[in-house]
């Protein structure tokens, strides 16, 4: 009995890792990117391939990313209990098990799909890895904004995956996340300074303070609306449900921003990081429901 609890301890190590919250929000996106192009579902070859091959590519950097930040995960209350930062597992094991997952995502991607999605796929990694985790994660204040174009990448693999290219509509699926990404994450940051000031990483509120922040998540908001407008108006595949939807939650989102901008509080900071989640689900489903039906 002890060694089988042992064994499930292990496993779920493992699957922590991989960080399967973040990562699933990565393959919807991935998703929206095939429908998008595919104008319905896409070849279920091409599908299944960039689904698991992108699930192992982001299993495989957070788990790269959990190897390389056990000391600073430590300094902080949020993560001190993750594998690595627990002891539970070494450094040296969850880099390695990361670069044997991102080789499985390649060859699977490749296999199933193209060599272009597969290296997008890559790319990806070594953003999160290189970019954001070994250089502006410590270095500035705005690390988050350029290492987010890490998480942009997925929906750029599922266009590619589905047309061999990576033509205008998905540089504005790019976009959409990395521009969404600063204000989602600065709301986490907020409601968790203390720890990244106690482990001296230079996130915005930590640096410039809440009303600075919040003004910079605000404009942030307003440039996330117009480029999803900017997407219906650039490509065929959307038609008017698609838009009347994106440009209702951008102003939900604008209200959210700007009530956090003159209201001071948890209450507000912790409105704005939930509706963040439920926003880019809600938009990624309006651009495959709209692909689908047109």
């Amino acid at each position: 009995m002890v060694r089988r609890r042992a064994v499930w301890e292990q496993i779920g190590d493992h699957v922590a890792l991989t960080k399967p919250r973040v990562m699933s929000l990565l393959l919807y996106t991935a998703l929206g990117g095939m429908v998008l192009a595919a104008r319905g579902l896409p070849d279920i070859v091409v599908l299944v391939s960039v689904l698991v091959g992108g699930a192992l590519a982001s299993g495989g950097a957070s788990s790269i990313n959990h190897g390389l930040e056990g000391e600073l995960d430590v300094a902080m209350r949020r993560t001190r209990m993750r594998p690595v930062a627990s002891g539970r597992i070494s450094p040296r094991h969850a880099i390695a098990y990361g670069v044997a997952l991102n080789i499985a995502a390649f060859a699977v991607i490749l296999l199933g799909a193209n060599l272009l999605a597969a290296g997008l796929a890559m790319s990806g990694t070594v953003i999160y890895v290189f970019v954001y985790t070994l250089w502006l994660k410590r270095s500035t204040s705005q690390n988050i904004v350029i290492g987010g174009a890490a998480g942009a990448i997925p929906p750029l693999v599922g266009w590619a995956a589905v047309t061999g290219n990576v033509a205008l509509p998905s540089w504005y699926l790019f976009s959409i996340i990395f521009f969404w990404t600063p204000p989602h994450f600065w709301a986490l940051a907020i409601m968790i300074k203390d720890d990244y000031k106690a482990a001296g990483v230079p996130m915005l509120p930590v640096v410039v303070g809440f009303r600075e922040t919040r003004r910079a998540m605000f404009l942030y908001t307003l440039i996330l609306t117009a480029l999803t407008a900017l997407l219906y108006v650039t490509t065929e595949q959307l038609g008017l449900f698609y838009l009347i939807g994106a440009l209702s939650l951008g102003a939900a989102y604008i209200y959210f921003s700007a009530r956090l901008w003159w209201k001071e509080g948890r209450g507000p900071v912790v409105t704005l990081y939930k509706f963040s989640l439920l926003y880019l689900g809600l938009l990624f489903t309006l651009i495959m429901v709209d692909a689908s039906l047109s």
